[in-house]
């Protein structure tokens, strides 16, 4: 077991304190020293130029998917030269009526090298395995599909 921190920080600094006024930017501050600058989906007033929540669960899907599938082909041998990932999260009414990413489509772009590249069979079924085996999708309703860019 372990635990994983994140400190949130934001303050008024002034602002008049209304819904359209306030300033939406704060930090995230992780137990390494790294701090990233969030703010609301701009749609709530936030920052287009930060990262939101919505945006920092997808990518934290992609990033869980993506590490796994990398220990799953070092395990097997495979040698990967680069992986990339446009991962795309859907907002919208859940079966209750609330507002939730109800989806997330992984589509991961996955360049081998080495002498003997993994068949598509081989890849596909390490993705299925990476799914499986990632902590975030285990950890949430929202529906993930993995659909890798295939390469021919």
């Amino acid at each position: 077991m372990s635990e994983h921190k994140a400190t949130i920080i934001w303050s008024r600094a002034g602002r008049e304190f209304t819904y359209k006024e306030y300033s939406r930017d704060h930090t995230w501050r992780f137990d390494g020293g790294t701090e990233i600058a969030g703010t609301a989906a701009p749609a709530y007033l936030g920052n287009p130029k930060l990262v939101d929540p919505e945006e920092a669960f997808v990518a934290s899907a992609a990033s869980c998917h993506m590490l796994t599938f990398l220990a799953i082909a070092a395990r097997k041998r495979w040698v990967i030269e680069r992986y990339e990932d446009a991962a795309v999260g859907t907002l919208e009414k859940d079966a209750e009526g609330r507002l939730a990413i109800t989806r997330i489509v992984l589509r991961p772009d996955v360049r081998f090298g080495g002498a003997s590249p993994p068949s598509p069979r081989e890849i596909e079924q390490a993705h299925h395995q990476a799914h499986e085996h990632c902590f975030i999708a285990s950890s949430v309703k929202s529906e993930i599909v993995v659909s890798p860019v295939a390469h021919g």
